[in-house]
C-alpha cells in the first residue's frame, strides 16, 4: 500500500473546528478487514491440487511483469467446483482494501492477503452471482470505469447559504481541474483540513458533486475512505484514526487516489510470498 500522499497534520488556526462535520461520505456498513490466509487447510487431494493449480497459473502470469500498473492478469473461477473456490478463499485470505461498485454492474471487490491480488464478484439485481474471478494488478480497471461512467461531467451549482466561506472557490477549482485532467496526470490534492471550511461549506460541496458509484475502504495506514463523485476523476478521500475520528479530509483530482493502489514493491513481494505459500499448501 502507498502511504499518505500528503502529511497528516494537526488542525491549526483557520481549519474547521469539528472534524465530524466533514464525514459526509456514505460508506458500506460492512467492510472486510485484514486477515492472514488459513494455515490449517483441510481438503481432499483433488481439491487441494485444483486450488494449487489456480495459484500456480496466477503466479506464473504475475511473473511476466513486475509492474502492477501494467498487469492485466485475470482468472475466471465461476466454472470451478465450489470446494476448490472455497479452498482458494481460505488460501488467499483477505487484505487491506475493500471496494464496492454500484453501477453499471454491482461488484464486490476484496484485496487478498497478497497485495495486488483481488477477488471480484459481480452480483445481479436479483442477488445472483454473475461472475467470479481473480485479478492481479494495482486495482481492477472496473473501479475507474465505473467511477467515470457514474460521473455527470457538468454539475449544477447549489444555492449559496449563510455561513459559507470557501466552498464556491473550491468548487470552481475542482471543475476546472476535472475538465483539464488527462490520464496519467499527477494528482491535484485540495486539503480541506487546512482551509477555513465551515459545515455549510462541506454540505455545499457534497450537494454539488458528492456521492458517486464507487466506495473504497483502505486499512493500509490507518483507515482511509475513498468515494468517487459526480465530477470525472474527482475523489473524496478521508483519513480516520483508530477511534474513527476524521484527521485528514481531502479531495483529489486523479485517475485513482494512490492510497487505493497496490504499490510495486508490495506486488513483487506478493509474487515471492505466493511461491512460499504454495510450498505450504503442497505439504498439507
Amino acid at each position: 500500500m502507498h502511504e499518505f500522499p500528503i502529511p497528516v497534520v494537526a488542525f491549526g488556526p483557520g481549519s474547521q473546528p469539528d472534524a465530524e462535520a466533514a464525514n459526509f461520505m456514505p460508506m458500506p456498513s460492512e467492510m472486510t478487514t485484514f486477515a492472514l490466509p488459513a494455515h490449517d487447510l483441510e481438503a481432499d487431494p483433488a481439491t487441494l491440487a485444483g486450488a494449487c493449480a489456480v495459484i500456480v497459473e496466477l503466479r506464473g502470469a504475475m511473473l511476466q511483469t513486475s509492474d502492477p500498473a501494467q498487469s492485466t492478469v485475470q482468472i475466471e473461477l465461476l466454472s470451478l467446483p465450489c470446494e476448490v473456490v472455497e479452498l482458494l478463499n481460505q488460501s488467499l485470505g483477505q487484505g487491506e482494501v475493500s471496494v464496492q461498485v454500484s453501477a453499471p454492474a454491482r461488484l464486490e471487490i476484496q484485496e487478498t492477503a497478497f497485495a495486488g491480488v483481488w477477488r471480484i464478484r459481480e452480483i445481479s439485481v436479483q442477488g445472483m452471482l454473475q461472475r467470479d474471478f481473480l485479478y492481479a494488478g494495482a486495482l481492477p480497471p472496473e473501479v475507474q470505469r465505473s467511477a467515470l461512467a457514474g460521473a455527470a461531467g457538468e454539475i449544477g451549482t447549489p444555492p449559496l447559504r449563510p455561513g459559507m466561506m470557501n466552498a464556491p472557490a473550491v468548487l470552481t477549482e475542482l471543475q476546472d481541474r476535472s475538465r483539464q485532467h488527462h490520464p496519467g496526470q499527477a494528482a491535484h490534492v485540495i486539503n480541506l483540513s487546512l482551509l477555513p471550511m465551515s459545515p455549510e461549506d462541506l454540505e455545499y460541496l457534497y450537494d454539488a458533486f458528492g456521492g458517486g458509484t464507487v466506495s473504497i475502504l483502505s486499512r493500509g495506514y490507518g483507515n482511509c475512505r475513498i468515494t468517487s463523485t459526480r465530477l470525472p476523476n474527482v475523489w473524496w478521500v478521508q483519513y480516520f484514526n483508530s477511534m474513527d475520528k476524521l484527521i485528514l479530509n481531502t479531495i483529489e483530482v486523479a485517475d485513482m487516489p494512490a492510497v487505493a493502489l497496490a504499490a510495486t514493491e508490495d506486488y513483487q513481494d506478493s509474487i515471492e510470498r505466493m511461491g512460499e505459500w504454495l510450498d505450504v499448501m503442497r505439504e498439507q
